[in-house]
C-alpha cells in the first residue's frame, strides 16, 4: 500500500509540473499572440498613411510642377514637336 501510495504522489507531482509548465508556455504564447497582433495593427496604420501620401504625391498639379521646376520640362508645342515618318509612307 505505501509504495502504491508513493507512486500516486510522484505522479501527482510530476503531472502537477506539467500543468505549471503547459500554463506557462499558453501564456507566453497568448503574449506572442498580442505583440504580433499589435504590430499588424501599427503596420496595417502605416501601410494606410502611406497609400494615402502615394495618392497625394500622384496628383496631376504635382507632377506637372515637379516636372516644370525640378526636371525643367515644358509642354509640347508645335514649334518644338518632330513629326518622325516611315519610310515608304507618305
Amino acid at each position: 500500500m505505501l509504495r502504491l501510495n508513493l507512486f500516486l504522489l510522484v505522479v501527482l507531482v510530476a503531472s502537477s509540473l506539467y500543468l505549471v509548465r503547459v500554463q506557462y508556455e499558453s501564456r507566453h504564447l497568448y503574449a506572442e499572440i498580442e505583440r504580433a497582433q499589435n504590430e499588424f495593427r501599427k503596420l496595417e496604420v502605416e501601410h494606410e498613411r502611406l497609400q494615402v501620401e502615394k495618392r497625394a504625391q500622384a496628383t496631376p498639379g504635382r507632377v506637372e510642377k515637379v516636372a516644370r521646376d525640378q526636371l525643367q520640362m515644358r509642354p509640347a508645342t508645335p514649334a518644338i514637336t518632330q513629326y518622325v515618318t516611315l519610310k515608304g509612307t507618305p
